[in-house]
């Protein structure tokens, strides 16, 4: 039997995993809520007159995890901004990072048996560099509808040239609904990646965010990101 030693690479700080977890409550609650305020049920309009479904307790759930959503997203900031492993961002200007993905994509065809270790995969980091773009659309559009009904708010001020830029209520909603299901679907292609490195590559991809560290049995190339040695 071949022994295998593996090594622990402190990776994702306590801000990044908290407000992880808490964004992905928050997005499972505004995804569902914001399908029920676009297609209302019609248990809305039954009997009783009162319930706990109308459409406007569902927007009130919905508004109140978007700022709590939102209020994750500025913690999950600060933590790319106290460690250095919570900002391992796709270093596009470097000519590794292409051979890198090369490699990566390769194996995700299935025209490589493996390919080498990472602590972040360059196709991850574009990935999660695409998702946090999305999320900052929807954050924005989201208070621009939000805000439309006090424009001489600090809200609207902040937020209120967004129906204008967008051409119109309508557009910003439709913006709004089709960035929602992106992010949907980035997250079901998230969840299949992290489940399939974590159980067929050994790269501790789930376990690492309740942990923070990666147990990896090879050097990954990207380690000196860490430690700012590579560039």
């Amino acid at each position: 039997m071949k022994e295998v030693v593996r090594r622990e690479y402190y990776l994702f700080s306590p801000w990044l995993r908290i407000f992880h977890w808490i964004m992905v409550v928050s997005i499972c609650v505004l995804f569902t809520t914001g399908l029920m305020i676009t297609s209302p049920w019609i248990i809305y309009s039954s009997e009783p007159t009162f319930s706990g479904m109308t459409v406007d307790n569902i927007r009130n759930i919905h508004f109140l995890a978007a700022y709590l959503f939102s209020a994750s997203f500025i913690f999950k900031i600060y933590g790319f901004i106290i460690n250095r492993g919570d900002r391992l961002f796709p270093h596009v200007w470097k000519g590794y990072f292409y051979r890198n993905t090369v490699d990566v994509a390769l194996h995700y065809m299935f025209l490589k048996p493996e390919h080498a270790s990472y602590l972040r995969n360059p196709l991850a980091r574009c990935s999660y560099a695409f998702l946090y773009v999305l999320v900052l659309i929807e954050i924005i559009t989201g208070f621009g509808i939000y805000y439309m009904t006090d424009p001489s708010g600090i809200g609207g001020t902040l937020f209120g040239w967004i129906i204008p830029v967008l051409g119109g209520e309508m557009m910003a909603h439709l913006v709004h609904h089709y960035v929602a299901w992106a992010i949907i679907l980035f997250a079901i292609g998230h969840v299949y990646m992290v489940i399939r490195a974590e159980f067929m590559e050994g790269e501790s991809e789930v376990s690492s965010m309740f942990s923070g560290s990666k147990i990896l049995a090879h050097e990954p190339r990207d380690a000196g990101h860490l430690d700012g040695t590579l560039k």
